[in-house]
């Protein structure tokens, strides 16, 4: 397991620098356009291409190639293996493209007769414009997987920090010009697409190193048939996910100018500790899954399943209570400047609760579904999906009506709740070493430890302002110093409790920190 726990931690911190940089990104594109018009346009925008990169990238595709990718490579070696590779990519290109042309000629024509109207004229303009990142980061997202397979992490993990990087040098440019909010959004889109070409190039080169060679590949009929058979349910079921994202956006952009911010910034701040350490978790594990599961080795599968489930949420449990008991003094430190005001954050704050509550069945679901994935099992998790969709859009439609935002989120965490237990439910069902009964004292002793540090944050925070310490002091008191000071505790509380995987915590630290 060492060389897994150096993985994981080249992973992880490589994600946690895309994560930093994604959060100065995020702060001054708040700063500039605040949760306004603007700003709600731009993530409108930006939705339509991730969406094509989970369903044609880093989603549905790749759950379908890396299995076959582990078993050509295991059986036939390297060359047969590039040889299938280039015959996905190669199709997965043609397909990319027509998509591209086909979405902005409709775009284009909507716009021509009138079907969008006000700000969804106004949108569908930037999403035309970000429609070409869905090729670059589609290809990256396949030859990221290879390279995890291959046993290279760092130039996949490290790539959304080029995106991040170009996002923050254009927008940073566009504000020493001193352009107006509806100069700088084009401004922040040519970063977007040059950040998504480094994506692709850095992979490619590194792929490159390994001995792949690119080429149409001739990869034989049966591979292709078998790779249909595991995406085309994988795709219906990704394509049901995204949707979630998509209805729950363009419900919010029909709310008011804001509450498509608004919703993204509070998702955005629970996916920080989501992508910094169960996205790790999980690039990790899944090739190991895969590679199990092709060697027919239930041990080997389950142990990993149950050591990661493990590892998720001793980290996704304290991370959500960190973001209920101090949600407002994060959003403030960290966005309260510029365009975004004080009304804002307070906007924010509950949907951040709402989301902190959630953040474990996220990630559990997360590496549940890749568990499924790894197993060649792609119809369950479609199901799963189906009822998620119609969870995520009834109950957002009725929520919303009372709520507003906070519905949406609401309506959210709902879908994520369901989809948690029921793939659980699957993974018991068809892997009968991997039980919820092997996970009750681990739980235990995780929500033992959560809650002691949640408590002590709540009681800090409250008598530091019985103390009558100004609130923008405050504020900075709590992220700089407390939430480092509870993290601490929450680990010393696993370590006295014994927590089975704590020696993976302490490796980690160890060796890179």
């Amino acid at each position: 397991m060492p060389r897994n726990l150096q993985n994981i931690a080249v992973v992880s911190l490589s994600t946690v620098g895309s994560r930093i940089f994604g959060l100065i990104r995020d702060m001054m594109i708040f700063a500039a356009l605040g949760a306004s018009i603007w700003s709600s346009v731009f993530l409108i925008a930006f939705t339509l291409p991730n969406l094509f990169r989970r369903l044609l990238g880093e989603g549905a595709l790749t759950s379908a190639v890396v299995p076959l990718f582990s078993e050509v490579l295991k059986q036939s070696g390297k060359e047969r293996a590039f040889r299938f590779l280039n015959t996905v990519l190669f199709r997965l290109c043609f397909i990319l493209v027509v998509l591209t042309f086909f979405l902005v000629f409709a775009l284009a024509i909507g716009n021509e007769i009138g079907l969008l109207p006000g700000r969804w004229s106004l949108a569908s303009k930037f999403t035309a414009t970000l429609l070409p990142y869905m090729s670059f980061i589609c290809l990256a997202a396949i030859v990221a997987a290879v390279l995890n397979i291959l046993g290279r992490f760092f130039s996949a993990a490290c790539t959304p920090i080029l995106l991040n990087i170009a996002m923050i040098t254009a927008l940073g440019i566009g504000l020493l010009l001193d352009l107006p909010a509806n100069q700088l959004i084009w401004w922040l889109c040519g970063g977007v697409l040059i950040g998504g070409f480094l994506q692709f190039l850095v992979p490619v080169i590194d792929l490159l190193l390994q001995g792949w060679r690119p080429g149409p590949g001739q990869a034989e009929s049966f591979l292709m048939q078998e790779l249909w058979r595991l995406f085309l349910p994988g795709l219906l079921g990704a394509a049901i996910l995204q949707l979630n994202i998509l209805v729950s956006r363009l419900l919010a952009f029909s709310l008011d100018e804001s509450a498509t911010s608004i919703l993204y910034l509070a998702s955005r701040l629970m996916e920080l500790p989501l992508g910094v350490f169960t996205i790790a978790v999980v690039t990790v594990f899944f090739p190991l899954l895969a590679k199990a599961f092709a060697e027919r080795d239930e041990e080997a599968y389950s142990d990993a399943l149950l050591s990661g489930m493990r590892l998720v949420i001793a980290v996704s449990l304290p991370a959500g209570i960190g973001l209920i008991v101090l949600g407002r003094p994060i959003v403030s430190t960290l966005f309260e400047w510029g365009a975004f005001d004080n009304a804002d954050v307070a906007a924010t704050v509950p949907l951040i609760a709402i989301y902190g509550f959630g953040l474990p069945f996220y990630s559990v679901a997360t590496l549940a579904t890749r568990g499924l994935h790894a197993g060649k099992e792609m119809k369950a998790p479609l199901r799963v999906a189906i009822i998620c969709l119609m969870v995520n859009a009834l109950s957002g439609i009725v929520l919303m009506q009372f709520f507003g935002a906070s519905g949406l989120a609401m309506a959210n965490v709902a879908a994520a709740i369901i989809q948690s237990v029921l793939l659980w439910r699957y993974l018991s069902e068809g892997h009968p070493l991997f039980q919820f009964g092997k996970l009750k004292k681990p739980l235990l002793q995780i929500l033992a430890a959560g809650l002691t540090m949640g408590l002590f944050c709540l009681l800090i925070s409250l008598f530091f302002s019985f103390l009558g310490i100004p609130e923008d002091v405050l504020r900075f008191v709590l992220v700089f110093l407390i939430i480092p000071l509870a993290v601490t505790l929450y680990f010393t509380l696993l370590l006295l409790l014994k927590f089975e995987d704590i020696k993976f915590f302490k490796k980690i630290i160890y060796r890179f920190i």
